[in-house]
């Protein structure tokens, strides 16, 4: 038996004992949720920035994620100083604590027109083609204003996104979201998927983070080590003949963001489906390293993005 949620998503029952109990924390945790919003609106952009940026700054470095930034940062820069890999380290804290405080105040941020848009032509381009494209990047700087600035071009999309387990939380990051134009949403997942084939047969873009690990997909090289990334991205673009249409984001001074619109990917199809696949793969993650490369400070270091096998190998070079 399911309980059915305020998303309208099906969750598996517990007894009525667990169900209530259940419930009752994710009230709490909402009220918890909607009373950090309401700080974070209260002090506005810069403050809630700073704010976000400092706690982090402090609490980060002493949780036990600090071991993966730190190994990250060891296989993607190992010829780097290790005073420079700290201190890069200490910032990308900052940046994540920021960008998490800033989620609170996107509305204000985008209204304030504190994002710049590079290659806004090719931004309209797609608007006025009537075609549909596949946005990919990755987990940059404030990922929501890419989100932001493709439905400010004025481009249908269906936006990806990982749905809360808190069903009362997500219902008010939904809304929060919609505050600053994003209402086409596919969440992570089988439904997500069918969202994206039927958006993107009524001629609707989609947009997908491609730089996280993702056990199941094609091994390709990032940072001259193997990972595996998702496919879903390359496999849509081929299937509906679509371009991909890579996106990026660096943090500027004065909580200020500079968007880039890239050259199009466009997929070769040669009658091997998988070896198309896996090219369109490696394309995408070798973007994504070069943008890593260009501001390493604005990536998310805080997932293990490379396999078991590559970190067993570091620690036995630390040992």
């Amino acid at each position: 038996m399911a309980a059915e949620t305020p998303d309208g998503g099906r969750r598996r029952a517990k007894g009525p004992g667990g169900r209530l109990r259940q419930d009752l924390i994710w009230r709490l945790e909402s009220v918890g949720f909607a009373g950090f919003v309401g700080l974070m609106r209260l002090l506005g952009v810069e403050r809630a920035s700073a704010l976000g940026g400092w706690l982090l700054r402090t609490l980060g470095p002493r949780t036990g994620t600090q071991r993966t930034v730190m190994r990250n940062l060891r296989i993607a820069f190992p010829d780097m100083p290790a005073a420079e890999r700290e201190k890069l380290a200490l910032d990308q804290w900052t940046q994540t604590g920021r960008a998490f405080a800033e989620t609170a105040v996107m509305d204000r941020l985008v209204a304030e027109d504190r994002i710049e848009v590079v290659g806004r032509e090719r931004l309209e381009a797609i608007r006025d083609s009537g075609r549909p494209v596949v946005f990919v990047g990755g987990h940059f700087a404030n990922i929501e204003t890419q989100a932001a600035v493709i439905v400010g071009a004025g481009i249908p999309c269906q936006i990806t996104y990982r749905a809360a387990n808190n069903p009362y939380v997500d219902v008010q990051i939904r809304a929060a979201r919609a505050r600053y134009g994003i209402k086409l949403f596919a969440p992570k997942g089988g439904e997500g998927a069918r969202e994206l084939l039927a958006g993107l047969a009524r001629g609707e873009s989609v947009a997908l983070m491609n730089d996280q690990k993702f056990d199941e997909g094609p091994e390709v090289m990032f940072f001259g080590q193997p990972v595996n990334a998702a496919p879903g991205p390359s496999r849509l673009a081929l299937r509906f003949g679509a371009v991909l249409q890579p996106l990026s984001v660096v943090r500027l001074p004065g909580v200020r963001f500079r968007v880039t619109a890239y050259e199009p990917i466009t997929l070769e199809t040669t009658g091997d489906r998988s070896a198309d696949i896996a090219r369109g793969v490696q394309a995408i993650t070798s973007f994504i390293e070069a943008r890593v490369r260009e501001a390493p400070v604005d990536w998310f270091w805080v997932h293990k993005r490379w396999p078991d096998r590559v970190y067993a190998a570091l620690k036995a070079d630390e040992a």
